[in-house]
């Protein structure tokens, strides 16, 4: 009785969080016009004479709604038939149940969600220029191209079957490095935790069949360091290409869940490609040891990225966190034998290129093998 009480608890749990996340996409119109608001009524409070020398800023702030108004037709697109989205789960809203989806802007309005929530929502719509916008190019050719290089060094197309080589890129995001890895002809899954994410991927490759069907305002919620209004209202178009263009044998999937819960099989991956990813652990010496685990013995981890640590600052959470030196005695304590290692590899995340302000990370590069 008890195990199915906890069960149940899990259940509802998860509805909870799905909602949760629903209701953050949902409340992006009114959270984005608040803010033209706060700003619309301190400009009206300005002495007349400052006004008169900005003449063009309210008609600025009339931009910045309509591409508002442009986010959220899209955002209503990326959730619509959200609760049909996984096979084994209906997260449909419960009316009489202790659990609703809130309904209109009212309800949204007295029960907002969080700012952290909010503040996904927004990364979430700049991922779409990282993973799928031509204005991503370069980043995805800094962050993504190391390592499907070096996947095709170990696993050279002309000396092996592509599709018998299974490529596992945890905290995949929208899919982009293992879309080109299955493109390539390797049989390859996607692994993603977070339902922003996993709603927009499931957008991106299932829903989008034309390139450059949808346009995006990604930078308008950046009131600071814009050379020129123009920047802040810059649209980009996405996909830049068709995702449904993959060969018709292509091996390719994207699994939802918690890394260390849903690969738990021992030697079952050729390679495992980390891209930004293995700072989001509560714990890193967890995933190392996971993906020690999974991989084939003679298989490889291809990892790039820096050492954020996602967890460090936040409250009511724990984590770990280690330097590289640390991390790599880790990695070398599992049995791992580093075959390529680079620091100071210069690589950005969803960075505006226009802004004044440019976030780098110098990221490490490394191949390790699990011996045979």
């Amino acid at each position: 009785m008890a195990e199915e009480n906890n069960v149940k608890d899990a259940d509802e749990l998860e509805k909870e969080h799905f909602v949760r996340i629903v209701n953050a996409f949902k409340y992006y119109r009114l959270y984005s016009l608040n803010r033209i608001r706060n700003t619309e009524r301190y400009y009206d409070e300005l002495p007349d004479h400052h006004r008169s020398i900005i003449p063009n800023f309210r008609d600025h702030l009339s931009k910045v709604r309509n591409c508002i108004e442009t986010n959220f037709h899209l955002i209503k697109l990326i959730i619509q038939n959200t609760e049909h989205m996984f096979e084994n789960k209906n997260h449909g809203p419960v009316e009489n149940g202790a659990i609703c989806m809130l309904q209109g802007e009212e309800g949204l309005r007295k029960h907002p969600p969080t700012s952290y929530d909010m503040d996904r929502v927004k990364t979430t719509l700049k991922q779409f220029v990282r993973d799928w916008s031509e204005s991503g190019r370069n980043e995805r050719a800094s962050c993504y191209d190391p390592v499907i290089r070096e996947i095709r060094r170990r696993f050279p197309p002309q000396m092996c079957d592509p599709s018998t080589v299974f490529v596992l890129v945890p905290g995949a995001g929208l899919g982009r490095l293992a879309y080109e890895l299955a493109k390539l002809g390797y049989s390859c899954q996607g692994n993603e935790w977070s339902l922003f994410m996993l709603f927009a991927s499931n957008f991106v490759l299932n829903k989008c069949r034309e390139a450059n069907a949808h346009k995006l305002y990604p930078w308008i919620h950046q009131w600071i360091n814009n050379k020129t209004s123009s920047d802040q209202i810059e649209p980009i178009s996405f996909p830049d290409v068709n995702p449904a263009d993959l060969p018709a044998n292509s091996n390719f999937s994207m699994a939802a869940g918690d890394f260390l819960e849903v690969y738990t099989e021992p030697n079952s991956w050729d390679c495992v490609a980390t891209v930004f990813f293995i700072d989001t652990a509560h714990n890193i010496i967890s995933y190392v040891e996971t993906i020690w685990r999974i991989l084939k013995p003679g298989g490889f981890w291809v990892n790039l990225g820096p050492l954020l640590y996602h967890f460090s600052d936040m409250p009511n959470e724990s984590s770990i966190e280690l330097s590289y030196d640390d991390v790599r005695q880790v990695i070398l304590q599992y049995g791992f034998q580093f075959e390529k290692e680079e620091t100071g590899v210069k690589t950005t995340y969803t960075q505006n290129p226009r802004s004044m302000l440019q976030y780098q990370y110098d990221s490490v590069f490394f191949v390790a093998r699990k011996p045979a």
